[in-house]
């Protein structure tokens, strides 16, 4: 388990504002060039939550979605003309919002030993046993 301190809520901080950023970008994003558009921005989710978790581990990541799932959630609200960036009648809107969340728990359910730094041991052949 990670130790709080100064560096792990300067990642998380940090971890935060690229969820924002991600977040607004997709949202924004995600309908510009039907299908590749939502894509290109499940990917960039992906990406980030992968590279959040390699960084510095779950605080992190746990800042990453919140920054990622409150600024999806807020800009797909009706704004005070009624227009909105992910209207309730099209399915990439909802692919959009319930992806960018199913990403980012793809993410966070990787095995550990993907990201994990240490050398291995050299393995050593099998020996048969003489006949």
């Amino acid at each position: 388990m990670q130790r709080l301190s100064a560096g792990a809520i300067g990642s998380a901080v940090a971890a935060l504002l690229l969820g924002v950023l991600v977040g607004a970008l997709g949202t924004v994003l995600h309908r510009s060039i039907p299908p590749w558009g939502i894509i290109v921005c499940l990917t960039l989710a992906f990406v980030a939550a992968v590279t959040v978790r390699a960084w510095t581990g779950y605080a992190a990541l746990a800042g990453y979605a919140l920054g990622l799932v409150v600024t999806v959630q807020l800009l797909t609200q009706r704004g005070p003309g009624g227009d909105t960036l992910a209207p309730d009648q099209q399915a990439v809107g909802w692919v959009w919002v319930l992806g960018s969340i199913a990403v980012t728990v793809v993410a966070a359910l990787l095995p550990r030993a993907l990201f994990d730094d240490r050398p291995r041991a050299p393995r050593t052949p099998a020996v048969d046993p003489p006949s």
